[in-house]
């Protein structure tokens, strides 16, 4: 899977989705800091890749509704350090095993992943 890491996480987030075999840039490595939401997603849309984010902004389904982007994954950990999101995002990775963002909304949070598709 292609994934896109927002500015607001770990850099070596996409160090980690890479090692594991889906291919994933950063916000950073396309010089697009501090770009508009709906900027970042047409980008990803255009480039199929799912954005990989802490920002909430991106779980309003109505202005965001699942059919219209290529998928979002916000991470939820309890607290926002590097070693709490890194967590989350290596737990990620059992769940792409079975499972594809592609087109829908995910809400992970320790212990559990929301899903939300059109």
């Amino acid at each position: 899977m292609n994934f896109k890491v927002d500015e607001n996480l770990p850099t070596e987030g996409a160090s980690v989705l890479n090692d594991a075999g889906h291919n994933a840039s950063t916000i950073i490595d396309e010089a697009m800091e501090g770009v508009h939401d709906i900027a970042v997603l047409e980008r990803c849309a255009s480039a199929q890749r799912i954005l990989v984010t802490l920002d909430l902004d991106f779980g309003d389904i109505r202005a965001y509704p699942p059919d219209t982007h290529s998928g979002i994954v916000i991470l939820r950990p309890h607290r926002q350090d590097k070693k709490s999101i890194m967590h989350l995002i290596t737990g990620l990775l059992s769940v792409l095993d079975k499972e594809n963002p592609t087109g829908s909304l995910w809400i992970v949070e320790p212990g559990r992943i929301r899903i939300h598709e059109e």
